[in-house]
Order: C-alpha cells, then structure tokens, then sequence
C-alpha cells in the first residue's frame, strides 16, 4: 500500500513521457514546438509543489492521492482526445501538477511514520520505485507500438495503470491510518491524545501556511537547498548530454540508446545502496560522492571530444555518471524529510520540491544555452563545475542542517 501505487503511477507516467513530442509532431508541431509541449511536464511539476504541500497539509496524503489520480485520468483522456496542440499542452501541464501532488503526498507521508533509524532506506526505496517506472516504462511503450501501432495505446496504459492506482488507495488498507506517526515527530502543542492512530496531516496548534513556512526556512531553503537544487541540475544535464554528445560523435540512434539505456540500469541498481549508506554512515556520504563522480565525469568528459577514442571515452563516462546518480538516489526526498518542520512538514516539502524541481528544469536550458553560445563540451563542463560546487555545498550544509544526532535511532 505505500509503494504499489507509486510504482502503477510511475509506470504509466514512465511508457507515455516518451511519446509526447511524437504526439504533438504527428499533430503538426514543429521540433521545437513539440519539445515545448513536452516541457509543459517540467512547468506542471513546478506549478503544483506549492498547492500539493497546501493540500496534504489539509486534507491528508491519501485523498490527495485520490484527487491526483482522477485528474491525472481527465489529462489522459484529454491528451487521447486533443483537437489541438493547445490542448494536448494543457493536458501534459495537468499532467505534471498531478505528478507533484502525489509525489509530494507519498513523500510527506514517508517523512512522518518511517524511524529516522531506516528513513534514507525507504525513502531510497521510494525513489527506487519512481525509476522502476521510468525505467520500464519506455519498454511498455515500445511493446504497444509494435502490437497496436499507435501511440495512443500508452496512454491508454497509462489510464489503466491510473484506475488501478486510485481504486487501491480508496479501497486497500489506509496506511495513514494503520502506521501511526513516529515518536520523533510528534511535537507539542497538539492535540489531547485519543488513544487512536494519527490519520492525515499532523495536528498542530497553528498552521504556519505555506509562504510564511517558506520564510520561516528561508535559511536551510538558501544553502542545503540550493546545494539539492544543483544536485537536480546536474542529474538533469545528464539526460541531455549524453544523447547530444552521441549525436556529435556521429553515432547512431541504437548505439546512442545503448549507451544511455546501460547508463540508465547501473543507476537503478544502486538506488537501495544509496539508503544503505545514508542510513549507516550519513548523509553527507551518499550525497558528496555522488556529486564528485559527476562533476568530475562531466568534466572530464569534456575534454575527450575530439581524442581518437572519443566513444570509448564516451561510454566509459556515461557509465561513471550512471554510478554517480545511482548513488545519489533518494538523497533530495532524505534530505528534505530530515530538514522539513515537525509541526507541518507539507508546506515545506512543497517549497523543497519547487527548488529542486527548478535545478532540474534550468539546467537543460542551460545546456542548450551554453551549447549555443559556446559549444557541447564547454557545456558540459559547466555541468561539471556546478557538480563540484554542489559538492562543496553539500560538505558545508549538511553537517550544519543534519547533524548525525538527527539521523539516529530516537
């Protein structure tokens, strides 16, 4: 019940992400209209952390659950049954927000009931579910292609994987109501105690509301956030990159998929690893290796362009950059649980979301930009530089923020 839904909507979102510029493309958008389409995702996310942490403060993770998947459903069908590119993006858009809405609720009840003792291990296990999704997804997607040959079977898939989701959540077993919230979050003042499992949000004296909790962690949101953020971007930069330095290298399309597809799989079979170590040594030490492989790998990368084992080189540092983010797996949501408020964690996971989820949708721009202007490898080893400077954040921030007190055993 706490990580079957994630999975059935993860997979779904995983098989039809892919698809959406070939949608918009078959409607008549041009390479760059289709790829705006496709970014109205990234906007949705960072759009809807603000009202999700709003919502789960309210009304409890599981309705926000259910709320997120009915809407989900309408933007499927919407994206099936669009007339026009205006409204093909506006579902995508919808899309995304709901996408933020349920993993910010999956997140902030993680955040409340799972022991600090295990918190990075399930969280990694969380984070391990969402890449499960899209790292199977895009094979369903491809099988559908080839038995139906049209692209709207996954997103048919993914509104069956949808109604799964939401019937599970309305009529499984209610974790909020089976685990109660973990000793070390339950703060005063709160209400008298009945005796009876905690449900929904946390009961507290007063709400702080979302932008008043945003200023009141101003300064956790301005240092160990903005090291989260780069964390983000440079996990982001990855998924550009790499296909671009393909494409610049002459290689083909198969060979290019191949490369990021091996990427793709040594990331996911480290993401329990990466709880295992929060868990056992800290935080700092998932967290600053993991940038380190990057910003070094993009960096050096950089310079092997033009050597006369340029795909060698290629391959070999798309695999050290698999390792890096594997590594990294499940540190933001870790992190933003161990920093986030006993009284009301939501509204702060909604303004630790938006920050990370900006890292991650700047940096692609900044990749192009930079391309642009300058050329792929000067791009990426801006990718690097950020990586290594992230690092540094991280070295400075988190023994201030999460000290190892506050990551024992209670």
């Amino acid at each position: 019940m706490v990580y079957l839904p994630t999975v059935l909507f993860s997979l779904g979102e995983g098989a039809v992400i892919p698809l959406i510029p070939v949608i918009a493309a078959r409607m008549g958008a041009d390479v760059a209209f289709a790829a705006l389409v496709a970014s109205a995702l990234v906007v949705g996310q960072l759009c809807g952390n603000l009202p999700a942490g709003w919502a789960v403060s309210r009304i409890g993770e599981r309705l926000t659950m259910v709320i997120a998947g009915v809407i989900a459903i309408g933007s499927g069908v919407g994206m099936v049954f669009a007339p026009t590119l205006g409204v093909l993006a506006a579902s995508v858009f919808l899309l995304g927000f709901c996408a933020a809405a349920f993993g910010l609720a999956r997140h902030a009840f993680m955040t409340t009931r799972v022991p600090i003792a295990f918190r990075a291990r399930a969280l990694s296990l969380l984070g391990g579910s969402f890449r499960l999704g899209v790292f199977i997804g895009p094979f369903v997607a491809a099988g559908l292609l080839q038995l139906f040959g049209a692209e709207s079977a996954a997103i048919w898939f993914f509104l069956g994987c949808l109604v799964v989701m939401v019937l599970l959540v309305l009529l499984g077993p209610d974790p909020e109501k089976t685990i109660p919230v973990t000793t070390a979050l339950r703060t005063a003042p709160l209400a008298p105690d009945s005796g009876e499992a905690v449900s929904g949000a946390i009961p507290t004296a007063e709400r702080a509301g979302i932008f008043r909790t945003m200023w009141q962690q101003r300064s956790v949101l301005g240092r160990l956030g903005l090291a989260a953020a780069s964390l983000s971007a440079v996990r982001s930069a990855r998924q550009v990159v790499l296909p671009l330095w393909g494409l610049s290298l002459g290689l083909d399309a198969s060979t290019i998929a191949l490369v990021v597809g091996i990427s793709g799989a040594i990331d996911f079979a480290l993401f329990y690893a990466s709880g295992q170590v929060m868990d056992r040594f800290g935080r700092l030490w998932a967290a600053m290796p993991a940038m380190v492989l990057m910003g070094s790998g993009f960096l050096a990368l950089s310079l092997t362009h033009d050597l006369d084992s340029s795909v060698l080189w290629f391959g070999m540092f798309a695999a050290v950059l698999g390792v890096g983010n594997g590594l990294s797996s499940g540190i933001l949501l870790t992190l933003g649980a161990d920093v986030a408020p006993k009284s009301e964690p939501a509204a702060f996971l909604g303004s630790w979301r938006t920050l990370t989820d900006a890292g991650g949708a700047v940096a692609p721009l900044m990749v192009s930009a930079v391309t642009a202007l300058a050329s792929l490898p000067i791009a990426a080893a801006v990718v690097g530089v950020i990586g290594l400077v992230g690092a540094g954040g991280f070295i400075r921030w988190i023994p201030r923020f999460v000290p190892r007190a506050r990551e024992e055993r209670p």
